[in-house]
């Protein structure tokens, strides 16, 4: 056995003896909420900052000013940096992941907030998609500095907080403020595969207004909803096109547009004189963000114009109002390195390599590219998002993936700080 082996091996004995602190851990980190909305998400980083000193880790606790976060939509940020720096020379590694959730919904069977564990399942919000890898990412790397000792380099955690919103309070904000600069990245992910590329995201809000009238003479408004109705038909209608659309990237297929938000209307007896509605567009890594989004504008406006079309009223009109705008992410020529550590390792632990694929999902690596940071996503969960059930009831975490993420990790950390 080469040294090498030998430390590999040494670095997974420490993390099965300490497997169960690592479980605690994480279980304390899930049973304290960070739903987003409404975004109040200091205090979670407040009990992990508490949480990683019991270890000898300092956390710096990056407050986002409060007037930023207001007017982003959320109530509070706390982004956190734990730096271990090892010796001169050698790569700084960062490892991310993201606190902040969607709220539970309904129908779970489990308290999203309990972490119970059930036939080798944790139960909870965020347990799959992203505490679970503040645990895997925390532990790696204690198990890194227990057993490798390394003597150069350094590795980073980050803990942020807004990825649901876009990841511009986040990891954005941590590197325009010029807070950090690693040379590699790995961001929270899946044990499966090792993701290179992801689609990127636009989301938009349309305000439809029309003229609010008593539903007994309809004539005398304009219904808003009506207006709405024809303007989510042609983006229907779009959205079916796209099927035709093919992406080269292995794992991303096509783009999508989803309308996951509708409201207005005042009263059942109200013609209603305005709607507001949300849309989510997916762009593959092949299209232009610009382009997309003049687009949709343009069969928007296209559709006001044909409901318009022959009326002797004034019609209704439009507001749209751009939410999120997230670049795809391609994939940087000097992600090699952790693409091939994590592949090796992925094998030798779980039994199959990890292909290197894109995702549909958009997420905050995407941020860590575009300063030019190679980087790519893994860490504890199943094949699919669906077998998570992360965004839905009954988010879990099968603790065996959680326990060979965090040693795939550990190994490709001492691999990369040679």
């Amino acid at each position: 056995m080469s040294n090498h082996d030998t430390t590999y091996a040494q670095l997974d004995a420490w993390i099965d003896a300490h497997f169960d602190e690592e479980v605690a851990f994480l279980q304390q980190l899930v049973r304290v909420p960070t739903d987003t909305p409404p975004g109040n998400n200091a205090p979670h980083a407040e009990r992990t900052a508490e949480l990683v000193a019991a270890w000898g880790f300092d956390a710096e606790k990056h407050t986002v000013p409060a007037a930023e976060v207001q007017a982003y939509g959320m109530e509070s940020i706390t982004n956190l940096i734990v730096r271990r720096r090892y010796g001169d020379g050698g790569r700084t590694v960062a490892l991310n992941a993201h606190g902040d959730v969607v709220p539970p919904g309904e129908g779970w069977t489990h308290d999203p907030y309990g972490a119970e564990i059930d036939n080798g399942q944790m139960y909870g919000r965020a347990t799959a998609v992203s505490k679970g890898d503040f645990a895997t990412f925390s532990f790696a790397v204690r198990a890194l500095e227990a057993v490798a000792k390394p003597t150069h380099g350094a590795v980073e955690l980050h803990f942020t907080y807004d990825e649901e919103f876009g990841g511009e309070l986040g990891p954005g904000w941590l590197l325009k403020k010029g807070l950090t600069k690693p040379d590699l990245m790995i961001a929270a992910g899946f044990s499966y595969e090792v993701v290179t590329a992801h689609n990127g995201c636009l989301q938009m809000e349309v305000t439809v207004h029309g003229k609010m009238a008593h539903a007994a003479v309809p004539s005398t408004g304009v219904d808003a909803l009506q207006g709405a109705v024809a303007i989510m038909n042609q983006l229907y209608a779009e959205n079916r096109r796209y099927e035709n659309i093919t992406s080269r990237v292995p794992g991303i297929q096509h783009p999508y547009l989803n309308i996951g938000r509708i409201e207005g209307g005042t009263n059942t007896n109200v013609v209603p004189g305005k709607v507001v509605f949300k849309l989510d567009r997916r762009m593959i890594p092949e299209e232009n963000p610009a382009d997309v989004e003049a687009l949709i504008r343009q069969v928007i406006a296209d559709a006001v114009d044909g409901f318009n079309a022959g009326r002797t009223d004034e019609g209704i009109r439009v507001d749209i109002k751009r939410l999120l705008l997230a670049n795809a992410m391609t994939p940087l020529a000097g992600n090699a390195p952790l693409v091939q550590a994590i592949q090796k390792h992925g094998e030798a632990v779980f039994g199959d390599t990890p292909p290197a694929v894109g995702t549909p999902l958009y997420t905050d690596v995407r941020l860590y590219v575009e300063h030019g940071i190679p980087g790519v996503i893994y860490g504890a969960g199943p094949r699919t998002v669906l077998e998570s059930h992360a965004k839905r009831a009954d988010e879990r975490l099968n603790l065996e993936d959680l326990r060979r993420a965090t040693k795939v990790v550990a190994r490709t950390l001492f691999d990369l700080l040679q």
